[in-house]
């Protein structure tokens, strides 16, 4: 064959182009287009070897080979796989539709006899990835069987040649001549950490061969990649110390993991292996999203995908570390975007399914260990509760809490405080409050604990988020400790009888007063069902935004205006009968609109909140004092 000289079909200039300029967003991607091509040649040889075993007989170990030459400036790529002919060249690297892994796939569809190999990509695609870092590229291949090879050479400018050539032995050769300022892909150690990267789970040994510094003693051969892609093995084949290696190696967490999940699918939707891990703590990565590590990673076949595929797991379980490995996701021509389709969904549904059973099965049979698994990722979990609705049903049996009623340290589930419940009580109760101290304090909890009923303390900042879209369990309503409406609220106590409660007509011109006096500053005064010991709260209306969760708004929107609560007041409480007689007898209107203010600002002040003027406050308190304070 004399030296044809061929013009890119358009299509394929046109893609090429976009090879170089667009379409990677990383360079370092070339090598492993061509070390994923490689492999595939490896395999389509293993699998033509099984109807025809003297095609392995020459040369039975497979091999990649990585040579890169300082001097020369090039970069050799050589495999002893499948190889091609002339006319399969052309048709794989002249013609972009026709794929040499998806044609020979298709053309195995009816084979009857065997297992087609796992490959994966588009050769022609991959190939031209390498005139992202090189100015002229030249493939040297000879078919398994074939007695003559192909030469095939291009700079990527139009167009390529095609001659008969040598070669001693099948598979193919492929040789970059680097462009200016590439030269760092002729350094060793560049050239290891893209394989260790990318490559490191290939099944098929990645030899790189380095020339001596010296120059005098022979090139040294080093087998880069581990080839241990330990999700392809069965479970009952692995250590717990494999296990445990595989997850430092991914996550470079120092401890063991917490639970370990490793499973296999393979149904008519989709197929994939997974290896996934989670951890017994956050870690302080966890705490920075700039070095935060995205979770799972993505392989086909072996051969590294992403480590950022948003679409294959919930934000919500971002804390998890593993691998997932498909054999029939589909990619777009980059390999760095997934298509949404339905196999990611299959994926991504299977993945979560299976995360939130095994959890379920460690919360009731593990309990301890779960605790330490909701410590670390509770807050994180719980987001599910907002964001995913159809998780949110197995989501709520997984939630814990700390509870105003148990010890510091006593977490207990939905379905624990439900059990628990007195038969007078039909609601369950929550607090949220910035820590438990706050919450144990709040006069809101006053009844409660003078009834017997528990309440959940909500300390976490997404716990009013989580209350927002779980408004009821096992047929109980949820309530907040600090809304209005207290229809279902504990019984009212007795009052003691050397303070007894003022009455509800005696109650009138002081309810009438405040409000008068407080005007905006509250949305209504009213008598408390929920206070036995305080002289007053405040409450929001029943569907009402709670005092923590007001916080947490006006951090995000400083220009927030405040809500406006209303103030219940305390019927037994001393300094409510006192200022109820005072109401009643008329007159000293000023110092009882002191009173009402104080009363108001301590309200605020059990509330965590801020009062209004707080010089002006400070000043009362001084004349109360003054007035109290027995003349000499």
């Amino acid at each position: 064959m004399t030296v044809q000289h061929k013009p890119f079909k358009t299509e394929v200039q046109q893609l090429l182009d976009l090879v170089i300029h667009s379409l990677y967003s990383n360079r370092d991607i070339f090598l492993r287009e061509l070390i994923s091509n490689a492999s595939d040649a490896i395999d389509r040889l293993r699998f033509e070897a099984l109807s025809a075993p003297d095609l392995l007989q020459a040369d039975p170990h497979p091999r990649i080979s990585i040579v890169p030459d300082k001097a020369a400036r090039t970069l050799t790529l050589r495999d002893n796989g499948i190889g091609m002919n002339a006319a399969e060249v052309e048709a794989n690297i002249g013609t972009i539709a026709s794929s040499g892994t998806r044609r020979f796939l298709t053309e195995l569809k009816e084979h009857k006899g065997a297992t087609p190999p796992e490959l994966i990509g588009q050769f022609g695609v991959g190939f031209y990835s390498a005139f992202m870092v090189a100015d002229r590229v030249t493939l040297l291949t000879r078919r398994a069987g074939a007695d003559t090879a192909v030469r095939w050479a291009s700079d990527g400018s139009g167009e390529y040649t095609l001659e008969e050539a040598a070669k001693a032995d099948r598979g193919t050769e492929i040789v970059l001549h680097l462009k200016e300022g590439m030269d760092e892909y002729l350094d060793g150690w560049k050239l290891r950490k893209i394989i260790k990267t990318y490559s490191d789970f290939v099944e098929h040994p990645v030899v790189l061969t380095e020339a001596a510094e010296d120059g005098k003693e022979a090139p040294k051969d080093e087998t880069v990649n581990s080839q241990k892609a330990l999700w392809q093995r069965p479970k009952n084949e692995i250590t717990a110390e494999e296990y445990a290696g595989f997850y430092r190696h991914l996550s470079h967490d120092f401890d063991e993991p917490l639970a370990t999940l490793h499973w296999q699918v393979e149904g008519a939707a989709t197929e994939f292996r997974a290896l996934v891990f989670i951890p017994k703590s956050a870690g302080l990565d966890f705490l920075a999203p700039e070095r935060r590590p995205h979770g799972l990673q993505l392989y086909v076949r072996r051969v590294f995908i992403s480590d950022h595929c948003e679409a294959l797991l919930p934000p919500w379980l971002r804390f998890l570390r593993g691998v997932v490995d498909s054999g029939d996701l589909p990619l777009n021509v980059s390999r760095e975007l997934l298509q949404d389709d339905k196999q990611i969904r299959a994926i991504r549904n299977n993945l979560v399914k299976k995360v939130l059973d095994t959890l379920a099965e460690m919360k009731d049979k593990e309990r301890e260990k779960y605790e330490t698994f909701w410590k670390a990722f509770g807050p994180v979990l719980k987001e599910g509760m907002h964001l995913d609705f159809a998780s949110r049903e197995k989501l709520q049996e997984l939630l814990l809490f700390p509870t105003a009623a148990k010890g510091a340290g006593t977490l207990v589930s939905l379905a624990e405080y439900v059990q628990a419940m007195p038969e007078a009580q039909k609601a369950i109760y929550h607090a949220s409050g910035e820590n438990r101290g706050a919450l144990e304090n709040a006069p809101h909890l006053e009844a409660f604990r003078a009834a017997g009923w528990d309440v959940l303390l909500l300390t976490d900042p997404i716990d009013d988020w989580v209350m927002q879209g779980l408004t009821e369990y096992a047929g109980k309503p949820l309530r907040s400790v600090t809304a209005g409406g207290a229809a279902d609220l504990p019984p009212a106590a007795e009052a003691a009888p050397e303070h007894p409660a003022a009455s509800e007509e005696e109650l009138k011109p002081l309810l009438a007063f405040l409000k008068k006096q407080l005007g905006d500053q509250v949305k209504d005064v009213q008598a408390s069902r929920r206070l036995t010991e305080s002289a007053c709260c405040l409450v929001a209306d029943e569907h009402g935004m709670g005092v923590h969760m007001e916080k947490i708004m006006r951090a995000l929107h400083k220009d927030a205006p405040p809500t406006r609560r209303v103030l219940e007041i305390n019927p037994a409480h001393p300094v409510v009968r006192a200022m109820a007689a005072l109401a009643a007898a008329g007159g000293q209107e000023e110092r009882l609109g002191e009173y009402a203010e104080m009363l108001h600002d301590q309200a605020l002040l059990t509330a965590g909140q801020p009062v209004a003027d707080l010089l002006q406050f400070t000043r009362r308190v001084s004349r109360l004092m003054a007035d109290a304070v027995p003349k000499a």
